[in-house]
């Protein structure tokens, strides 16, 4: 396993940087709303009923999570302040009312786009018991929102049905485009099977050839349930190898992988 997962290319090295680094922007946001939504329900119930949503962002090397009202130009009820680590023990917290910044607004008005889009375009499908979580990411290249599918049921975890909505430097809607044709689940309610476990699926040419950032979020988001770790995306080009705990990801040519196979094959007989 070691010696073929060294074999990669310079093209797929870049590409590796790039998906791991669009993955932690989407990893940062989701986590800092997951923590932020818990803290809100359980200390600012009382500010649910004037709150219009809530988006988050990672600025000067913290992750936030903002609350606003829903005034036409919103105000930021409270904001939740994490580490890298998202340590619970370390939120800072800020409920002293303002107006929202720039960046914030922009990140409020592609997700109210976005939001609408989801409701009301044919692109996206909606399954049972789940939702279409919506994430905003700014950066200095894009406006982007991801649409990713999550179930309302525990001990799922659930890969595909994702979306990507890119916006220009005036907010306005460009393109929309499904990441993944299918959807995927995965039990992780026995974590005595799954620990340790290698987990795999496969790309057609339609969902790229390699892992997506996505995928890579999702996966880092529910390790500490699922307890897998590596998951192995195969597609007709490449084969991406993505250790969850060390948040390694390394990607080899299909060719290399079939003849590393046929190597160890020839090695057991």
């Amino acid at each position: 396993m070691l010696l073929f997962l060294s074999i990669t290319t310079s093209f797929a090295q870049t590409k590796e940087e790039k998906i791991m680094e669009e993955a932690m922007l989407l990893y940062n946001s989701e986590k800092a709303s997951w923590h932020g939504t818990d803290i809100f329900m359980a200390k600012y119930s009382d500010l649910k009923s004037v709150a219009g949503g809530y988006v988050s962002y990672s600025k000067d090397g913290k992750h936030h999570c903002i609350f606003y009202d829903k005034q036409e130009t919103p105000n930021v009820l409270v904001r939740f302040s994490f580490d890298d680590d998202f340590d619970l023990s370390k939120v800072k917290i800020d409920d002293d009312k303002r107006k929202v910044s720039e960046k914030e607004l922009n990140l409020i008005t592609i997700k109210k786009i976005a939001h609408n889009k989801v409701r009301t375009d044919s692109i996206f499908k909606h399954y049972e018991n789940s939702n279409l979580n919506l994430v905003p990411i700014i950066s200095k290249k894009e406006k982007k929102v991801y649409a990713i599918t999550g179930l309302n049921v525990g001990g799922v975890v659930v890969l595909g049905n994702d979306y990507l909505m890119t916006f220009n430097k005036k907010n306005k809607l460009k393109k929309i485009k499904s990441l993944h044709k299918n959807i995927l689940t995965f039990d992780t309610s026995d974590q005595e099977i799954n620990k340790g476990a290698v987990t795999m699926h496969s790309h057609l040419k339609s969902s790229g050839y390699m892992i997506s950032p996505v995928d890579v979020c999702t996966l880092m988001l529910y390790e500490p349930y699922a307890g897998w770790k590596q998951h192995i995306v195969v597609s007709e080009k490449f084969v991406s190898f993505f250790d969850i705990k060390e948040r390694s990801l390394v990607i080899i040519t299909r060719k290399a992988y079939d003849r590393m196979n046929e190597h160890f094959e020839k090695k057991e007989k």
